[in-house]
């Protein structure tokens, strides 16, 4: 068993985002398992541009609010403590 350490915090590349996002890695996936998650913060009016993830997708809001919006319009409103996971090969 291993401790998940925080990686190096780097900025989100803007072909990726509009605005100042920070990526914190903290587990890649290894084989056979397919998991990887990363902490990443938003400033105010930064987001991701449309992508999809070909096996979904889980994101936890730890603080603040945020929105999760899909190609067809429905948008959820996101408050610290709540969990949303977006189907595979849905843009967000």
């Amino acid at each position: 068993m291993r401790l998940a350490v925080p990686g190096h915090t780097s900025k989100g590349p803007a072909e990726k985002f509009t605005g100042d996002v920070y990526l914190n890695p903290l587990h890649s996936a290894e084989s056979p398992s397919r998991l990887g998650f990363a902490m990443v913060r938003f400033a105010p009016g930064a987001r991701t541009h449309w992508h999809a993830h070909p096996l979904g997708q889980t994101l936890h809001c730890t603080d603040g609010t945020g929105l999760v919006a899909t190609r067809d319009g429905k948008v959820i409103l996101m408050h610290a403590g709540d969990t949303v996971h977006t189907p595979p090969g849905e843009e967000d």
